[in-house]
């Protein structure tokens, strides 16, 4: 194991809240990307890549090669630019193994045909629990960690910890756990598999959301999560946890681009093609998270 120490370079991704994270050694070329993004206006459905193009910049101004491209998960709320990436850098795009799952019930959402995968197989690496990757000497561990969806997985490299959306900063608490095949019970045994690190493991988050207005923020580390997180520190029980989550998550609107989204982000990033014209599209099936009949009277 390489006694060199791990530099964590930050992207903040505004339209999504979301943290993008580039992990490498000062001295090696090899990186890792967390949780690529690319923008999406909605309203014109417009994609472009100016915010990933600043992590691009980055791999290329430090000489770095691109050796993986980590999801955490398949994210409701931004279009993954991994494939972006891996295209202009190379890199293998890995996601935990039980995405599958979250194919299978997309593919049904969405309509996808017979031909459609739904076996992980647009990834390059599907992870399990326990399994490991190599970086520089370092190695990575992947920890399944369901619950905000069934194909969560957080990475734990030396004392750096990358929880995607299983935990937040300690002042936001927890991700949400309504989406197909979440499970608050299932959340909280995963976040307390993560409690069982040093304390000194030092957390960084997929979103930042900012409550009360405060400064960004994207790191924390696990003793003060123990201590200070409001939906699950060490004094809550599962129960506590399971009634105040699924109380919140009644409260809580879809994110909005969870539609196109998931759409990209089981295929590994890559766009829909449209079979008539050949042309990259997105399908919008009706009611898919709710609703009621009023479009079979229309």
């Amino acid at each position: 194991m390489s006694a060199t120490p791990l530099h964590v370079k930050t992207f903040f991704h505004e339209q999504s809240s979301t943290f993008t994270y580039i992990v490498h050694e000062r001295e090696s070329s090899e990186c890792v990307v967390i949780d690529p993004c690319l923008d999406l206006d909605h309203a014109s459905c417009s994609i472009t890549a100016s915010s990933v193009a600043q992590v691009s910049a980055y791999i290329s101004s430090n000489g770095l090669t691109c050796k993986y491209i980590l999801e955490t998960h398949a994210h409701a709320d931004h279009l993954s630019a991994a494939l972006y990436l891996r295209n202009k850098h190379g890199g293998q795009l890995v996601i935990g193994d039980t995405i599958s799952l979250v194919q299978s019930t997309f593919a049904k959402i969405y309509s996808e045909s017979a031909a459609f995968p739904t076996d992980g197989s647009q990834f390059d690496v599907l992870m399990s629990d326990g399994d490991q990757l190599e970086l520089s000497g370092h190695v990575l561990k992947a920890y399944h960690v369901p619950g905000h969806t069934p194909a969560c997985m957080a990475y734990h490299i030396d004392d750096l910890l990358f929880v995607g959306d299983t935990l937040f900063m300690p002042d936001s608490g927890t991700a949400r756990c309504d989406f197909p095949g979440g499970d608050a019970a299932t959340l909280y045994n995963s976040i307390h598999r993560l409690f069982a690190l040093p304390e000194h493991t030092r957390v960084f988050v997929c979103h930042d959301y900012q409550p009360g207005g405060r400064e960004l923020a994207f790191e924390s580390t696990i003793g003060e999560q123990k201590r200070y997180n409001i939906h699950i520190n060490r004094d809550v029980s599962a129960s506590e946890f399971v009634a105040m989550r699924e109380q919140r998550d009644a409260t809580l609107d879809m994110p909005k681009l969870i539609m196109p989204s998931l759409q990209v982000n089981i295929r590994a990033g890559a766009l829909p093609i449209h079979p008539v014209t050949q042309q990259p599209f997105f399908t919008l099936p009706i009611n898919a998270f709710g609703g009621d009949d009023t479009h079979k009277s229309i």
